[in-house]
């Protein structure tokens, strides 16, 4: 199976502070692929440098066989149409119907007349359970309501990598099983490649193909769900498990609590 996406040896830092060190990472045609990590570990950054966001400092993000950070502002534009993106939150615009808020890409990226962006939107609506919210606004849908509208947002080009980002956040957990199973299967009939950086393990889990995890800009395991849910590494075990203690400290670095205090040590 070949790749859609492949990063070879990415560094990217803001400044003099260090993001991601020497990433290697596959998202194989037609996978879902998720990345997870820890707040701060570079989740998003990754999504970012994908879609032509941030420009990495050295190293190569390859899209359909298209290196990314050598692309002009023109074939970065026509790269990007074929990616969808579910925002954290889903960003939805607030003064849009549902209806219009899945019609927004359709009319901006092409020439279709009103009566086929119509079909195509009621279809994308029906293909999430919302066809009949259509004319809603999104204050008067649920929050789990709103995230599948992104969704099907997110898909309505047929777009040929689709870029989740904390697609489960705040959701309940019926919601979440939903959106986690409407991810799947949206992937599978598009046969679209799918990223998904999420901190839910479960839900995350029982759809991906692979899981890479990130911590302080580095992979530090990957594989399958099943071989993450055995592994062995510290790290991914403190994460899976949400043990308290582990390689990631309760405390932030730095001075000790006796010492910032002013206090000596033994008195």
């Amino acid at each position: 199976m070949s790749n859609f996406v492949d990063i070879r040896d990415l560094h990217f830092a803001y400044g003099e502070r260090a993001i991601l060190s020497g990433l290697d990472m596959q998202f194989p045609k037609g996978s879902v692929v998720a990345v997870m990590g820890g707040s701060g570990s570079g989740k998003t950054t990754v999504l970012r440098l994908i879609g032509g966001q941030l420009r990495a400092n050295s190293g190569s993000i390859t899209v359909d066989g298209q290196e990314v950070g050598r692309l002009d502002l023109q074939g970065l534009y026509a790269l990007r149409r074929r990616m969808g993106m579910l925002f954290q939150h889903g960003a939805l615009f607030t003064d849009l119907t549902v209806f219009d808020n899945v019609a927004f890409p359709l009319r901006e990226n092409t020439p279709l007349p009103e009566q086929m962006i119509r079909d195509l939107v009621l279809m994308k609506l029906h293909a999430v359970g919302l066809s009949n919210a259509a004319h809603l606004k999104p204050a008067e849908i649920s929050g789990g309501m709103a995230r599948r509208v992104a969704l099907a947002r997110a898909v309505a080009l047929d777009p040929q990598l689709i870029m989740y980002d904390e697609p489960f956040a705040g959701l309940d957990p019926i919601s979440m099983g939903v959106t986690a199973n409407l991810i799947r299967k949206l992937n599978d009939a598009l046969g679209s490649t799918s990223i998904l950086v999420s901190h839910d393990v479960h839900e995350s889990f029982s759809i991906a193909d692979h899981v890479y995890f990130l911590s302080q800009g580095r992979i530090v395991a990957h594989g399958t769900p099943q071989q993450m849910q055995e592994s062995d590494d510290p790290y991914v075990r403190q994460f899976v498990h949400a043990e308290a203690d582990g390689p990631v400290p309760f405390h932030y670095p730095g001075r000790g609590i006796a010492e910032q205090l002013g206090m000596q040590e033994g008195a």
